[in-house]
């Protein structure tokens, strides 16, 4: 394992088989999620984005595919919520621990209710965040939704 950080301890401790992937972070990158799918070289499908958000008042997670853009009403559905907002880039650090663009919805501070894609579970393999700028971890996206309790619904707008 060539990094180490907290969300792939939490892996490693689950039992979940991954593997670790590093690329040239580019904080000017307009589109994080679709700059590191380009940098290692992966349909942006598979290269999940994490992002951070308020579903009726709490905070939740939502995995999409890195060229999707999420609709904050479904979200709040697979949620059993009514409303959906983003968390502010602040709250989401302060939230999670991570530093938005290492943001990994595995080895949060808190476990929170997470949704992912379910188109994502369609793909061989999933790459998400790894909790760390620059680093990503490849999974099977069966495990990535069992590790995360995660529910998986069409989130997309």
């Amino acid at each position: 394992m060539a990094k180490t950080t907290r969300a792939t301890q939490a892996l490693a401790k689950a039992g979940v088989a991954f593997t670790v992937l590093e690329y040239a972070y580019d904080a000017d990158a307009g589109h994080i999620g679709l700059h590191a799918a380009q940098a290692i070289g992966e349909p942006p499908a598979r290269v999940l984005k994490t992002l951070m958000v308020r579903v009726d008042g709490k905070v939740a997670c939502a995995v999409i595919p890195s060229g999707g853009e999420l609709s904050m009403k479904r979200l709040a559905a697979a949620l059993k919520g009514k409303a959906a907002a983003m968390l502010p880039p602040a709250e989401a650090e302060k939230a999670t621990g991570y530093h938005v663009g290492g943001i990994s919805p595995f080895g949060q501070r808190k476990a929170v209710p997470t949704a992912l894609e379910e188109a994502a579970l369609a793909e061989p393999y999933v790459i998400i965040n790894a909790g760390q700028r620059g680093v990503m971890v490849r999974l099977s996206p069966a495990e990535a939704v069992r590790v995360l309790r995660a529910v998986t619904a069409p989130l997309l707008a």
